[in-house]
């Protein structure tokens, strides 16, 4: 592991830091895009963890009924609840989800990563998906935000989340020689279906991961 202050935001930093993200940024409309097709057109209910402004339920068809937790809410509504889920459990009433996303969420985790992981595992249905973004902190031009506090390489990581959930698909968010997000139109476009990894290119240059997961002992994903 790499090694960062372990200094834990709280909810005084995060308004202002979930204002940021108001509008859909790359990530956020990709992750919409493979749920989308996940959900393939049925009812489900999706756990969004660490939802910010709850911009992801913009981006969702109607069919995906959203929910979101995070320590700063803006907007209250039902279907959101705001919680420190590092001071209690991850959980939305007594709900388990078909679908589950946290984005941009572990780097800022620190000790808590396992006791998070675990707490997701719980509100997962026996067939349901979890979604995990995390930073490639392998980046042949690394940039680390200075409020995270949880920085693991590819591997490190991966085999931490493997403890609790098997991982079925590993997709790079988006690849770029600098580590942020591509602002072009045209590579924007093209990133936007890239869901492979390129051998030793995603690697160096991917700039984030999505870790596409199902609750261990799950029956074998349909493809």
């Amino acid at each position: 592991m790499l090694q960062v202050a372990e200094k834990y935001r709280k909810q005084d930093f995060w308004s202002a830091e979930n204002l940021k993200y108001a509008q859909p940024h790359f990530r956020l409309e990709k992750v919409a895009r493979i749920v989308n097709r996940m959900a393939r057109g049925r009812d489900c209910d999706l756990l969004d963890v660490g939802c910010g402004p709850a911009t992801l339920m913009r981006l969702l068809q109607k069919n995906v009924h959203y929910y979101g937790i995070d320590i700063a809410i803006h907007e209250p509504a039902p279907n959101l609840i705001q919680a420190d889920f590092l001071e209690t459990p991850i959980k939305f009433r007594d709900r388990k989800f078909d679908i589950i996303v946290a984005q941009g969420v572990f780097e800022y985790i620190g000790k808590f990563q396992a006791d998070k992981f675990s707490d997701i595992s719980q509100l997962l249905k026996k067939d349901g998906t979890f979604v995990a973004s995390y930073v490639n902190f392998n980046h042949l031009n690394r940039l680390i935000y200075a409020p995270y506090n949880n920085v693991q390489l590819f591997d490190e990581f991966r085999k931490n989340l493997s403890r609790f959930f098997r991982i079925d698909k590993i997709i790079p968010t988006s690849h770029h020689w600098n580590h942020h997000e591509p602002n072009r139109k045209l590579a924007k476009a093209i990133q936007m279906h890239v869901n492979v990894s390129i051998p030793v290119i995603s690697r160096l240059l991917a700039i984030e991961y999505f870790f596409i997961c199902s609750p261990r002992g799950a029956r074998d994903p349909q493809t």
